[in-house]
């Protein structure tokens, strides 16, 4: 895939996905700033400019399965829902019952609302079990994004990528695209692009 098309795709989600729904009340009349916006409990609904970069590294194919951690108020799901269409599938996993609840509740009142329903694949979203990074039992995927820092690069989500697959996630502040190249953990191509702030990833998340 070229990178014009690329960037197209991901437009047309932008298009297709506002970011007003998932905000609280109070934030929405600032959903058009390019800034990171607080949803509760320390957790914030990613810069736009931010989920565009790592959405592009990221590069989601129609049918590809996607685990979003990190899922938080539910937008970069529902835009990774647009990307990977019907024979697809987002599975978010949030570590704040409370986020899931809400995010759950925008995802479905955005796709009632959408002209193209059926182009939608369908979103699953997960509270994250303790002690746990990800979703080890609906591995492997073919996408991982990771909307939170982590202090190295985690195994437990290394392990949960198929070979060929890619993840795109903030280590000490630095978003790292790593492709797994074959079974073995450590067969990985690791790219860097850039720096980036982030909430903490927690395990449990």
């Amino acid at each position: 895939m070229t990178t014009d098309e690329t960037h197209d795709r991901i437009a047309e989600a932008f298009a297709r996905v506002p970011r007003e729904p998932f905000l609280p009340m109070a934030e929405r009349q600032n959903a058009s700033d390019n800034v990171p916006l607080p949803i509760g409990h320390r957790q914030t609904n990613s810069q736009p400019s931010t989920v565009a970069d790592m959405l592009r590294l990221l590069d989601p194919q129609l049918g590809d399965t996607v685990l979003d951690l990190g899922s938080g108020s539910g937008w970069t799901s529902m835009l990774l829902a647009v990307l990977v269409g019907p024979t697809g599938r987002v599975l978010g996993v949030e570590r704040h019952p409370e986020l899931v609840e809400s995010s759950r509740a925008a995802i479905e009142a955005v796709t009632a609302d959408s002209a193209g329903r059926e182009t939608l694949a369908e979103v699953v979203l997960h509270e994250a079990v303790t002690g746990a990074l990800g979703l080890p039992a609906e591995a492997p995927f073919d996408r991982i994004l990771v909307s939170a820092g982590a202090e190295s690069l985690p195994d437990q989500l290394v392990d949960q990528l198929t070979v060929g697959a890619t993840m795109v996630i903030p280590v000490t502040g630095e978003m790292l695209r790593v492709v797994r190249d074959g079974p073995g953990s450590d067969e990985l191509t690791i790219t860097r692009h850039g720096r980036y702030r982030f909430v903490p990833l927690v395990v449990g998340e």
